[in-house]
């Protein structure tokens, strides 16, 4: 396939319409589409010809767009279709096509956004925190993304966090991978973790890492690690630790800095564990409060072009201790305590066991220790914030708002919890309160001057329902084109409104202007841009119109018209 093949295909699987380029990848290029059958917007993307032409990686690429397509989550881009179609290229030869049919996202992408400088400390917690979902998400389905950077998530119009090409980068590279071999197609070096630099396996955690750095870019406006080329950026992440974000920008908090530094551990066993975990520590720093685990430091036990000059000289300190004799070598006081300490610590855990198991005999019959520690979260949904927040206060829960569109529930209600409603957490815990803003709203597109297809296409583009179709006679607008809209182009509704359409016939209604003044006749016809001729009757007084050649009635746009005019 050639590029030429691209750009000539306008209809994939007899329903994708091909549109504009929007995007280039190193993998693909990304199209705006129409999906005629159900008449919305996609995001089409057409694999490169050099992967393309690969029969192993079309069948990988498949079966990961499958398992993809299985996620459903608000953070995460949907895959609707996927196929292959067969096409000609500029050779006169057959080929074949893969293509992905994806959720199209009204907005900009975060790597363009970061182009403009560091965001707000609050703006980019509640970026990461959606990323972080999403990995949280995809990780529990068996998925791990390898590919996590600015030019992989979208940030929509109303706000909302998409994550892209989930399954993708999986399918262009074994776990094995090296730098060498993927730098190109899978991932970029600003955003590799240690283990991918040195061509190790990978993990959920290398997300996580990946996750870091973008964290750390929000907040600084640059990536901890830049080089003149990629080999000089993945022997940073292997062997440099990256300079605290405040260092970089004063607003940054101590906290943020301490989860950035933790997320960026090269030993990943350092690492937040989970996306989960990742998250309540962002979320956690961005109330001010620093997590007591202490920064880890740099795993520097390999490196990326071969074995660590300071574990060399360890293990080379360890020989020789060994390798002498036995009367040279140092000889080491005992380090065991002495039998009283033992006998006194014997004791002392005994005591304690007494008193556990005094303590839970002695619990209330109607209580547990299970109910002593843990509490269920309570149903709130369909209540407003304060009214909410003060019955998780009293059931010893920590709430904390945050906001979701709906297009069901009303602005101010609660949508949900997380925990949802019933849990048994424990006490302390903390629940998110996902309070509704209302629907999402658009604009309705200005579609005066369209055909009436054109106009449908463009309402139902923006996820609004065509309403009635009227018809209204005009001078002007030809027939079958849109007069006007209502509401007016412009007006900002809720998804999933109804938008009426006025449409012009292609005719005007001449009225009776017999007995009307000269005057009052000419600018009710004028008014109609008819084809007017005035005629002088002499044989009478006054200036009242005689007669005139039409009949009251409906006529075409631009028909003559006569009228006699008494002029004696």
């Amino acid at each position: 396939m050639t590029e030429g093949v691209a750009s000539d295909v306008r209809l994939l699987a007899g329903r994708y319409r091909v549109g504009e380029l929007i995007g280039r990848g190193g993998m693909a290029d990304v199209h705006e589409g129409t999906d005629a059958r159900l008449g919305r917007r996609v995001a089409i993307k057409l694999l490169k010809p050099n992967l393309a032409n690969d029969p192993a990686f079309r069948t990988r690429f498949r079966r990961e767009a499958q398992d993809a397509a299985k996620m459903a989550h608000p953070t995460i881009v949907r895959i609707f279709d996927a196929g292959e179609e067969t096409v000609t290229d500029l050779e006169g030869n057959e080929r074949q096509l893969p293509f992905i049919i994806m959720e199209f996202v009204d907005g900009r992408l975060l790597k363009d956004i970061l182009a403009e400088g560091a965001l707000p400390a609050d703006e980019a917690v509640r970026i990461i925190e959606q990323v972080l979902s999403a990995l949280e998400y995809s990780h529990r389905a068996g998925v791990v993304h390898r590919d996590i950077k600015p030019g992989n998530i979208m940030v929509s119009t109303t706000g909302q966090v998409k994550v892209m090409d989930f399954g993708i980068a999986r399918a262009i590279s074994e776990s094995s991978a090296t730098i060498a071999e993927t730098s190109a197609i899978v991932g970029t070096a600003q955003y590799f973790s240690p283990e991918q630099a040195r061509g190790e396996t990978v993990d959920a955690r290398t997300d996580l890492y990946s996750a870091g750095v973008v964290l750390f870019e929000l907040l600084t406006g640059v990536a901890p690690f830049r080089g003149t080329n990629p080999v000089a950026v993945a022997y940073q992440h292997v062997n440099q630790n990256p300079a605290p974000p405040s260092t970089l920008n004063p607003k940054v908090s101590p906290a943020l800095d301490v989860v950035v530094l933790r997320a960026l551990s090269k030993d990943r066993f350092a690492r937040f564990q989970s996306a989960g975990e990742f998250r309540e520590h962002v979320e956690a720093a961005a109330r001010g409060d620093v997590s007591p685990r202490p920064i880890p430091s740099k795993d520097s036990s390999t490196s990326l072009f071969g074995v660590n000059p300071d574990a060399v000289a360890s293990s080379e300190a360890t020989l020789r201790q060994l390798n002498i004799d036995e009367d040279a070598r140092v000889t080491r006081p005992q380090s065991r305590p002495p039998v009283a300490w033992i006998a006194a610590g014997i004791l002392v855990m005994v005591v304690v066991i007494v008193a556990v198991l005094s303590w839970t005999i002695n619990l209330p019959q109607t209580g547990s220790i299970t109910s002593a520690l843990s509490v269920s979260v309570p149903k709130v949904s369909g209540q407003t914030y304060d009214v909410a927040s003060e019955s998780l206060v009293a059931d010893d829960l920590v709430p904390r708002q945050y906001s979701e569109t709906s297009a069901t529930v009303p602005a101010g209600q609660i949508i949900r919890t997380v925990p949802e409603a019933g849990s048994e957490v424990s006490r302390q815990q903390l629940v998110r309160v996902y309070v509704s803003t209302g629907a999402a709203t658009v604009s309705v597109p200005e579609i005066a001057g369209q055909t009436l297809e054109a106009a449908q296409a463009a309402i139902t583009a923006r996820n609004l329902v065509v309403g009635a179709v009227t018809r209204q006679d005009s001078p002007a607008v030809p027939a079958d084109v849109v007069v006007d809209a209502s509401p007016a182009a412009l007006t900002a509704v809720p998804e999933g409104s109804t938008v009426d359409i006025i449409v012009s016939t292609g005719a005007v209604t001449v009225p009776n202007v017999v007995g009307a003044s000269a005057s009052d006749a000419g600018k009710q016809l004028a008014a109609l841009e008819l084809n007017v001729s005035v005629t002088a009757n002499y044989g009478c007084t006054g200036r009242a119109v005689t007669s005139q050649s039409l009949t009251p009635g409906t006529y075409p746009q631009g028909t003559a018209i006569s009228i006699d005019v008494c002029s004696g």
